[in-house]
């Protein structure tokens, strides 16, 4: 011990020693000033050099540069200040915030309480619907389309709107959805704002706008208000439930909710529960959103929106909309503007395309929707273990109901708190035996077998025709998703699993190409309903 205690001293002595001869480098021209040796001539240049870092800044002259112009801030602020003059000059005190409407929908609307799984419930909804051909006489060709995140139900044009519809190319007369053959119905989901009942919607029980006193909602109860719309149409039975990302998990929700009320199934870039990739990039846009100062808790209505939040949720959004090879194929790495110098903001071609994406979307979305209907996304879980624990819930908030002490139970399900202890990480958090594991490679991400407990799930469509599609350039919802339901589905059972992977060769589209691609995606679900 006592050895160690005399290296110690030696080399602090040495390197005391050392620190009493200064060494000092020129920046300007690797001249070395050094020791005790030193002329004078050099220290006081060093000392110079250290006065001009280290003392007052000289005030006789322009700054070193000129102030650097942020036109993106400019137009952001703008905008803020145009709103803030639209609400001072309107009387109502409605806001500046849109309608949010697309056009003329019909409109369903339900005067029984709708039950929601986690604890909350609508005393009364509607929901905003369009539908294209004709229902045949026993009602038996209905096909009910979901829609995606932020998708209206205007799918295809109609005589009341003639806009075109988000999938306008896949529906009509010897499309893919077949409007000489099949009743199309396509909804905007509740917790929307596109018509359907929403965070903007009135509360009957006040007359004030829900605002975050909506409460919580899931895929499923969007699924069971849809079912409600076709109880008053009379359709007892589907065709088929067709969907895409968001529409494909709800589209799967339909048959397990309902699997007697549902015939053929198809699920496009869908998955059957959410994983931690898309929940994190889901739990980002909604954070960004929330740190916006307009947004105000939820409570902007009336007042200035979130635009700045809402336009940068919808950047990181359509960064996993798309894929990295599209992109490389599109932009490149070439600037808006070579002549110009490189700026912070929108400089790069892929810049300034985000920055429009974000632009077009941040005052046609109501923000609060897009809070409560991404976070159902997230909840999103087809396994029995969770499906289990809702019905269990939904018993006993249905006998809360009946006994008049339901205020209490909702007041009590809908206060969402943090967790006691921060996020810690855990040393045998390996997967277990029973749930999904990785193996990554240069090309591709392989699934082992999908966890019995999501099975177990699934088994309500043992015998239910279904299409699932994936596409392998797609980062939101990654091809493995799609392989898991139909792996899932063939151990419940299910021999009759129709499975397309569209490889990066058949598109580079991403998560997007349910949209874009008429001929693949198209093609498969017009052979698939045949």
């Amino acid at each position: 011990m006592k050895s160690r205690v005399r290296i110690a001293a030696a080399s602090l002595r040495q390197a005391l020693q050392l620190t009493s001869q200064p060494t000092t480098r020129s920046l300007c021209n690797n001249a070395v000033i050094a020791g005790p040796n030193a002329s004078k001539s050099s220290a006081g240049l060093l000392a110079s050099r250290r006065q001009l870092h280290s003392g007052p800044p000289q005030r006789n002259g322009a700054a070193s540069n000129p102030a650097m112009a942020f036109p993106c801030l400019d137009a952001l602020e703008t905008r803020s200040a145009t709103l803030k003059n639209e609400v001072r000059s309107r009387s109502d005190a409605s806001g500046p915030e849109p309608s949010y409407t697309v056009g003329a929908t019909q409109i369903y609307h339900c005067n029984d309480p709708l039950l929601l799984d986690w604890g909350g419930v609508l005393r009364e909804f509607g929901i905003a619907y369009e539908s294209w051909g004709q229902m045949n006489s026993d009602r038996s060709n209905v096909i009910l389309l979901h829609t995606g995140l932020s998708a209206s139900s205007h799918a295809h044009s109609t005589p009341q709107n003639p806009q075109l519809g988000w999938w306008e190319k896949f529906i009509g007369p010897g499309l893919a959805l077949d409007t000489d053959k099949y009743h199309i119905i396509c909804t905007n989901v509740i917790g929307g704002c596109y018509g359907s009942t929403g965070p903007s919607s009135i509360d009957p029980a006040d007359g004030h706008r829900y605002a975050t006193r909506f409460p919580i909602l899931t895929m499923e109860d969007m699924v069971r208000a849809q079912f409600r719309l076709l109880d008053s149409l009379g359709v007892n039975r589907l065709y088929a439930s067709v969907g895409s990302s968001m529409g494909g998990m709800q589209s799967l929700a339909a048959g397990v909710l309902f699997p007697d009320r549902v015939g053929r199934i198809i699920s496009i870039s869908g998955c059957a529960r959410s994983h931690p990739y898309s929940i994190a990039m889901r739990h980002t846009q909604r954070q960004v959103l929330m740190m916006d100062p307009n947004w105000n808790r939820g409570f902007y209505y009336g007042h200035v929106p979130p635009h700045a939040g809402m336009k940068l949720a919808r950047e990181i959004a359509t960064v996993t909309y798309r894929s990295g090879p599209e992109w490389e194929q599109r932009f490149g790495r070439r600037r808006a503007d070579p002549s110009k110098p490189p700026a912070l903001c929108p400089d790069f071609l892929i810049e300034t395309y985000l920055d429009h994406a974000g632009e077009k979307f941040c005052l046609t979305y109501d923000p609060n929707s897009l809070l409560y209907v991404s976070k159902a996304m997230d909840l999103f879980d087809l396994g029995r273990a969770n499906q289990r624990a809702a019905a269990a819930r939904r018993a006993e908030h249905e006998v809360s109901f009946q006994d008049g002490v339901y205020e209490s139970a909702v007041d009590s399900a809908c206060s969402l708190t943090l967790p006691d202890k921060p996020y810690e990480e855990q040393p045998d958090s390996a997967a277990s035996p029973g749930t999904s594991s990785y193996s990554a490679s240069s090309e591709a991400v392989s699934i082992s077998r999908p966890p019995a407990d999501l099975v177990a799930g699934l088994s309500a469509l043992w015998d239910h025709p279904v299409l699932v599609m994936g596409v392998a350039s797609d980062i939101l919802f990654p091809a493995w998703q799609q392989r898991e339901i139909a792996e899932a589905l063939r151990m419940a059972g299910n021999r009759n699993v129709a499975h397309y992977e569209l490889s990066e060769e058949q598109s580079l589209f991403g998560h997007d190409t349910f949209l874009l691609d008429v001929k693949n995606v198209g093609g498969a679900i017009k052979n698939f309903l045949r």
